[in-house]
C-alpha cells in the first residue's frame, strides 16, 4: 500500500524540534526528506543529551529520533560555492523546500523565497517562525517555551494562584512538536493546491500561532468577556457547578479524570457503578440544578467513595461507565495502555519506540524508520545526483561535504 506522499521530495534546511518535526511527519507519510545538515556539526540537536531530569547515554538518542524518523542526512558546508551547487541541484529535484532559518540567515546563504524559486519556481517553500513573517519581530528566534508557551497564554492560564513563577511546558519540544504538525499539515494543503492550479504557494507556520491556535478557545471567551482565563487553586475541584467534571484520587495514589459535561444525564449511572445506588435517589441531586447548587457536597462524597479502590478496580468497575472518563497517566504508563498498542500510536523505530504523529490513512499506522547518523547518507545522495567517486573525494577534501 502506497503512502499519501510517496513519490514527494522534501529538503529540509533546518535544526532543533520544531521544523525538523514537520520534516518528520512529511516522511510518516511517505515524503523523502534530505536532512541538510552543517557539514561539522550537525543539528545542535544531536548534542542535546540532559533534558530535565532525564540524561541519556550513548545511541540511540530519543532527542534526536523523535523529530528525524524516516529522513536521509546530508552533511553539507551551504557557505561553500561547490556546496551550494549541489544544495541547488536537490532543490531543483525537489517539491518542498523546509526550513526553521531566521530571514538574516537565509539571506546570507542565498536559501531565502526568491533564491530557492530562481532555481525551482514550482516548489512549496515552508518555513516555521518563532514569532510569524511580519511585524517589527518578524527578524528574532525564539523556542517552544519562549514563543508557544509563555507568551501565547498557555503557562499563565494553567499556573494557579499563587504558585511562584510559572508552570513549565510538561516535556520537551511540546509546542514544537504541535507546531510541526501544522506545519506538516499546510505543506500538505500547499502540495494539493499545486496540483489542483499550478501554483506554489509559501507556507509559514510559526510557533507563536500554534500556541494561540491551541488557546484559541480560551482566547476567544476572554476577549469576548474582558478577562483572562484564570487556573483553579491547587488541589480545587475541576467545576464549582459539576461533580462528575474534575480528578479524583484512588487507593494507589493514582487519579481518573472524570469529563462529564450534562451531569444529570451520567449522575445516576455514576452512583451505581460506584455502589452508591442511594445518591441516585438523593434529593439534593435530583436536577441539573440541584446538582450544581450542591456541587461541594458530591465532589467531597465522589473523594470519599473514590479513594477507597486502586486505579485497576476502577477501570475494571468503569468498563460500562457510560459517561467520559480517564485514568491520568504518565509518560511511562502509557507504554502500558492496551487502547494505545491497539491503535498503534507507539511503533517500532529502529531500537526505540516512537509515538506515530497522530494522522492514519486507511487504519494503518505509519511505518517508522530511524533518524539517520550525522551525514550517513551523503554518498549515497551525491551518487543519486550523478557525481562519481573522484568528485565526491574532491568535494569531500575541500570541506563542501562531510
Amino acid at each position: 500500500m502506497s503512502a499519501p506522499l510517496d513519490g514527494v521530495r522534501v529538503v529540509e534546511v533546518a535544526m532543533y524540534g520544531f521544523v525538523p518535526s514537520a520534516g518528520a511527519v512529511l516522511a510518516d507519510w511517505g515524503a523523502e526528506v534530505v536532512k541538510i545538515e552543517h557539514a561539522v556539526n550537525g543539528d545542535p540537536q544531536r548534542g542535546l543529551r540532559q533534558t530535565g531530569t532525564m540524561k541519556v547515554e550513548g545511541d540511540p538518542n530519543p532527542n534526536i529520533e523523535h523529530a528525524n524518523r524516516g529522513k536521509r542526512s546530508l552533511g553539507l558546508d551551504m557557505a561553500d560555492p561547490e556546496g551550494m551547487e549541489i544544495l541547488h541541484e536537490l532543490i531543483r529535484r525537489a517539491d518542498v523546500f523546509l526550513t526553521s532559518f531566521l530571514p538574516a540567515a537565509r539571506r546570507k546563504l542565498g536559501i531565502d523565497v526568491d533564491d530557492v524559486r530562481a532555481v525551482n519556481p514550482g516548489i512549496v517553500y515552508a518555513r516555521g517562525s518563532a514569532l510569524g513573517p511580519r511585524g517589527r519581530e518578524a527578524e528574532k528566534g525564539g523556542y517552544d517555551m519562549t514563543a508557544f508557551w509563555a507568551r501565547a497564554a498557555t503557562a499563565a492560564s494553567l499556573t494557579p494562584p499563587g504558585v511562584e513563577g510559572m508552570i513549565p511546558p510538561p516535556g520537551p519540544a511540546y509546542g514544537d512538536t504541535i507546531s510541526g504538525t501544522n506545519l506538516a499539515g499546510g505543506i500538505a494543503a500547499a502540495l494539493f493546491r499545486r496540483e489542483r492550479t499550478g501554483e506554489a504557494p509559501v507556507v509559514d507556520v510559526s510557533l507563536l500561532g500554534s500556541g494561540l491556535w491551541a488557546m484559541g478557545h480560551g482566547i476567544a471567551l476572554s476577549r469576548h468577556l474582558g478577562k483572562p482565563l484564570e487556573a483553579p487553586p491547587a488541589g480545587a475541584h475541576g467545576s464549582p457547578t459539576n461533580p462528575l467534571t474534575g480528578l479524583y484520587r484512588t487507593a494507589d495514589g493514582r487519579h481518573l479524570a472524570f469529563v462529564m459535561l450534562q451531569p444529570a444525564r451520567f449522575w445516576a449511572d455514576v452512583c451505581r457503578h460506584i455502589d452508591r445506588p442511594d445518591l441516585a435517589d438523593d434529593p439534593r441531586f435530583a436536577t441539573a440544578e440541584l446538582i450544581a447548587e450542591n456541587t461541594s457536597a458530591a465532589v467531597e462524597t465522589l473523594r470519599e467513595v473514590l479513594a477507597t479502590r486502586t486505579l485497576g478496580e476502577w477501570t475494571e468497575r468503569f468498563a460500562t461507565l457510560a459517561g467520559p472518563w480517564a485514568p491520568v497517566q504518565d509518560s511511562l504508563q502509557v507504554g502500558d495502555d492496551a487502547q494505545i498498542r491497539d491503535n498503534e500510536y507507539l511503533v517500532r523505530a529502529g531500537e526505540l519506540e516512537l509515538v506515530a504523529n497522530p494522522v492514519q490513512f486507511d487504519v494503518t499506522a505509519p511505518r517508522l524508520g530511524p533518524a539517520p547518523e550525522f551525514a550517513a547518507q551523503t554518498e549515497e545522495i551525491l551518487m543519486e545526483l550523478g557525481l562519481d567517486w573522484d568528485r565526491i573525494l574532491a568535494l569531500k577534501a575541500a570541506g563542501a561535504v562531510t
